[in-house]
């Protein structure tokens, strides 16, 4: 018989920490805890197996898994001497989600499971304490029809508030046994109108209602949208673990918390969390409570003037401590632990390693080097390289003019501005229109995953710094303040007020992550200052990549943020961006627009000055380095103006009339410009072009060399070749430039490297004969993605989510290399290459320089650099020494 479920706890313990993909994160933290002797509650696991069978098999379980489920269940009864359903000693359980890969609060969970109208009465009896009993039937109640019987969460939410408001409290803990008992008639009251039938009072049936509801929620929308946007295959599924209930809402000497073997926003090596006394744990992660912090240390820098455990339950607080630093040592990272304390005595439901912000990442992953608990290697592997994006963009400016509305805690750092809306559909609709937004909620829930992604920052009014909107946010790389409580959001009026003043949405805030602070309108920001714990990792990073990094830059501000970043050269310089300028954009039309070569010579006469001026500012910026530069690529179009304004001015600039300006713009215009004129073709048609371009790098190249008295290698990059005699025709006229050159400035040694972009299939396939003149290869991946799937780039996006969301491709090829096809593309590109000048030097300019997965695919396939944006300089880095760390461990 297959096995679909281990135990844990109590004498018999099945599972591992290896066991992740069959138990889960939390079903393997689990087992791991309960090998290792700690205090865990027991109880068993079903297997990701079940849920891939439950939806492989039309929503069936396996036949199989009811046997095994009632004996688990039987043994758990033995273990803890309470009977699952019993009036007497009731067992309890709880039923929770547990991915391979953490999906915090993506999925669902039933706590107090097994409670009816009998077993109720028999806790209440056996506990001595007929208010936490009822508390645990009403949250139970609540729980199991929202998760389990579709009933809308805020109906019940509703009822408690209209008691709460009655009776003259605010918290639920004043509410009395009497007053929860009243609670529960009436929850139980909505659900029979919401479904027509009463509430089960069945354990059997609510046990399996709520894992086949635990399975479900594996592809609820808010878990598919967490896994699209982390990159993560909806394959592997999700266990589902039944643990026996402790609780933290039986009295004074209870509570429930979330505890960080080291800070998550800071990477401080401290203890860091949030409890709750007499609660349970849905109250710390909702904020429905303000939580009270685990040390005097946490307590006294945030301000919070609640006891600590430190000071509420001190044996409690240092044996959590102690367990904390077991932990850690053990499983070699950085702990999130969910705890319960019931009568005195501390409990662990689950250890896993915890989300932190970039910054925390670094800190913790050079200190763990450094401490000795991991290798310079392994602290390399644990910074995702896409996560240094939160460090690379602008903070708020500590001199800027700035008028605080309020202030919370400073849940996940970084600064951002932006129009303030209170849903996550707005925010989702309004970012999709290009308004920066932030995210305004009372507290966020699972439901708002779209809305948080798509916001700048997120405000919340309620939570901690372990609520859900501060541990998403984390993980996002999103500017978060919560628990900002002085806030009043009325969703109905869409307002926000903060004591007399009132502010409606789209008014534009700042909020400030890393302090909690709340601005009205927009902060003036700086550059980041990185630590030096990225410098560190950064140069160890350094150490074991193969891969060069270069940027994308034609700007000296590109330049200089490139090299600053720890480029090593300019693998692209895109010459047409500098034709853009105000003061160079006319000529170029002139150019354009001219009926004659003469006119045309002209117009490219006054530009070769501001070119010669450009490539002499990068040539002195990188002092050395490499600088590839592409001649002019895109179809002359692009350059026009779009109104018929600007199109009279131009006519009167060159002398001609509308009508005439008019025929040549008809002449210009193509259906599918993108595989028309442009690129080389530009070049062997006007070949002056080339040849202006062609001068200007060689004259600034003769004044660098002047100026510094250093080589200057410029290397110059054709574009879109197709075939070999294409750029035998571009490389002899640059060799005329060249020859022109020396003979005029008496240099005789201005050298330079011709190579070309491989960006249309024919080049790849032709890619030995290109080679024959051909000094390097730069992959336009953008381009030769287009062409390969015969997709536009600008056009595909309507479509591609469709795509994506049927499994028809795995990742938008645009943003990740697409190593099947185009992949298959390059590669037979490099062998051919390759076999014709084995020196070749190779690398790839497109958007996928900068993505990690693409950098791997480089550094397998045997390229010797990528290219891309500055600001992605340090997450290549960190990528391509992650792939050669990888490679050598494979």
């Amino acid at each position: 018989m297959h096995k679909w479920i281990y135990a844990f706890g109590g004498n018999v313990t099945e599972g591992d920490g290896t066991m992740r993909d069959v138990l889960g994160g939390k079903g393997a933290g689990l087992a791991e805890m309960s090998s290792l002797g700690l205090p865990v509650p027991p109880g068993f696991t079903i297997t990701t197996e079940a849920c891939r069978h439950y939806y492989a098999n039309h929503l069936s379980l396996p036949g199989e898994l009811e046997k095994q489920l009632l004996a688990a269940l039987r043994s758990l009864e033995a273990t803890t001497g309470m009977g699952f359903g019993s009036t007497t000693s009731p067992l309890l359980v709880s039923v929770r989600s547990g991915a391979p890969l953490s999906m915090p609060g993506m999925m669902d969970t039933v706590l107090n499971l097994g409670l009816n109208d009998e077993t109720v009465v028999a806790l209440a009896r056996e506990s001595g304490n007929p208010r936490f009993a009822w508390d645990s039937y009403r949250r139970f109640i609540q729980m199991f029809a929202s998760v389990v019987l579709g009933v809308d969460h805020y109906v019940f939410e509703d009822i408690l508030e209209w008691h709460k408001d009655n009776k003259g409290v605010q918290l639920d803990t004043a509410l009395e046994a009497d007053d929860l008992q009243r609670i529960v008639a009436e929850y139980k009251t909505k659900v029979q109108e919401a479904t027509g039938s009463p509430f089960p009072q069945d354990p059997m049936f609510q046990l399996w209602q709520s894992v086949r509801a635990v399975f479900d929620s594996w592809m609820n929308q808010r878990a598919k949208t967490y896994r699209n946007l982390h990159g993560m295959s909806e394959a592997s599924g999700t266990a589902v673990t039944i643990q026996a209930m402790v609780f933290g809402n039986r009295g004074e000497d209870c509570a429930t918390g979330v505890a960080f073997t080291r800070n998550p926003s800071t990477g401080e090596k401290a203890l860091f969390g949030e409890f709750l006394i007499n609660a349970q744990g849905e109250d710390v992660v909702a904020g429905i409570r303000t939580p009270q912090h685990l040390t005097k240390k946490q307590a006294a820098a945030e301000n919070n003037r609640q006891p600590s455990m430190e000071q509420a339950l001190p044996e409690v607080a240092q044996q959590l401590q102690d367990l904390a630093n077991r932990l850690e040592l053990h499983f070699r990272d950085m702990q999130d632990i969910e705890f319960t304390v019931q009568g005195g005595r501390l409990y662990l439901l689950q250890t896993r390693s915890g989300k932190r912000t970039t910054a925390a990442a670094l800190k913790i992953a050079v200190d763990m080097a450094q401490e000795g608990l991991i290798s310079e290697a392994e602290a390399v592997m644990r910074v995702p390289p896409l996560s240094l994006d939160q460090l690379l963009h602008p903070t708020l400016d500590p001199k800027a003019e700035r008028h605080r509305i309020t202030k919370g805690l400073p849940a996940s750092p970084g600064a951002a501005s932006g129009i303030m809306v209170f849903s996550a559909d707005d925010a989702e609709a309004k970012a999709k229109k290009g308004l920066s937004v932030i995210l305004v909620r009372i507290e966020t829930s699972p439901e708002d995953i779209h809305g948080m992604h798509a916001a700048r920052g997120i405000l919340t009014a309620r939570g901690g710094m372990t609520s859900h909107a501060a541990v998403v946010a984390r993980g996002m790389g999103r500017p978060c303040v919560s628990g900002a409580g002085e806030l009043r959001i009325d969703y109905a009026a869409q307002t926000l007020t903060v004591g007399s003043r009132t502010f409606p949405a789209g008014q534009k805030i700042t909020i400030d992550g890393a302090t909690g602070e709340v601005f009205l309108g927009e902060v003036a920001t700086i550059a980041p200052r990185l630590s030096g714990d990225f410098e560190t990792l950064m140069g160890w990073a350094d150490r074991y990549r193969t891969l060069k990094i270069f940027a994308n830059a034609e700007t000296p501000e590109d330049a200089a943020t490139a090299r600053r970043f720890g480029a090593e050269g300019i693998g692209l310089c895109r010459t047409e961006h500098m034709f853009f300028a105000e003061d160079r954009i006319l000529p170029v039309r002139e150019m354009i627009v001219a009926e004659s070569e003469t006119r045309r010579k002209e117009a490219i006469s006054r530009l070769l000055p501001f070119q010669r001026n450009d490539f002499a500012d990068l040539f002195r910026i990188m002092d050395g380095l490499p600088v590839m530069i592409r001649l002019l690529d895109p179809p002359l179009h692009e350059f026009l103006p779009p109104s018929d304004r600007e199109l009279e001015d131009l006519a009167r600039a060159v002398g001609i009339s509308m009508m005439t300006m008019r025929q040549r713009i008809a002449a210009l215009h193509e259906v599918n410009p993108m595989l028309g004129h442009r690129g080389c073709r530009l070049g062997i048609t006007f070949p002056e072009i080339y040849a202006m371009q062609a001068r200007a790098i060689f004259e600034a190249q003769v004044r660098v060399m002047r100026e510094t008295g250093k080589a200057v290698v410029p290397q110059i990059m054709v574009p879109l070749i197709a075939t070999g005699e294409e750029l035998r025709v571009l490389k002899t006229l640059i060799a005329d430039v060249a020859t022109e050159v020396r003979s005029e400035h008496g240099n005789h040694d201005l050298p330079y490297i011709i190579g070309t972009m491989i960006e249309l299939p024919r080049a790849a396939l032709r890619a030995g004969d290109i080679a024959t003149d051909a000094e390097f290869f730069s992959f336009g991946s953008n381009d030769l993605t287009q062409t390969v799937f015969g997709l536009s780039r600008d056009d595909a996006a309507s479509f591609l989510q469709s795509y994506l969301a049927r499994g028809i491709l795995a990742k938008d090829p645009f943003v990740s290399l697409d190593q099947d096809g185009v992949g298959e593309m390059i590669r037979f590109a490099i062998d051919r290459g390759r076999a014709v000048r084995p020196e070749i030097k190779l690398g790839i300019c497109g958007e996928h320089g900068g993505d990690p997965d693409s950098i791997q695919f480089c550094h397998v396939a045997g390229m010797d650099y990528v290219s891309c944006s500055p600001y992605r300089i340090p997450i290549a880095r960190l990528a391509a020494a992650q792939a050669a760390i990888g490679a050598d461990q494979h």
